[in-house]
């Protein structure tokens, strides 16, 4: 149940920071998008992408909550099933990267979204994909 919840917790702060630059925030969105260099963005991200992922996130937090039991929502949904191990694995693969400018195999090393992804976007997610997958472990 406690990791259940630290993911919930981790999942609904990521949702909000997302939420946070669609609707056009801007702190921590400069370590937030990969870069070529310190002055050429990959890509910026559609106003429609962040909001999804948004979404995204914030599902994968009720996911969590769900899993806790804290709340009760009575269903043996098989997608749900399906879910407790897909969420897991994606945070693992994005640990891992593209090799290119995301994740722990990545070449671009020495860009402020680098630096930031090699010392917390790239170890928050294998963290969260461990504790997914000590969840599905530990539980029935």
């Amino acid at each position: 149940m406690i990791l259940s919840l630290l993911l919930f917790i981790t999942f609904t702060i990521l949702g909000c920071f997302h939420f946070y630059w669609f609707f056009g925030g801007t702190w921590g969105l400069k370590k937030a998008i990969p870069t070529k260099s310190n002055d050429v963005k990959l890509k910026t991200p559609p106003k429609f992408a962040t909001l999804f992922v948004a979404l995204v996130l914030a599902s994968f937090a009720l996911v969590y909550l769900i899993k806790s039991e804290l709340i009760i929502i009575s269903t043996n949904s098989k997608a749900i099933r399906i879910a407790y191990w897909v969420i897991p694995i994606l945070f693992i693969i994005r640990a891992v990267g593209e090799f290119n400018y995301i994740g722990f195999l990545k070449k671009v090393k020495d860009t402020e979204f680098a630096k930031a992804d090699s010392n917390l976007f790239s170890p928050l997610c294998l963290g969260i994909g461990m504790i997914g997958i000590i969840i599905q472990l530990l539980t029935k």
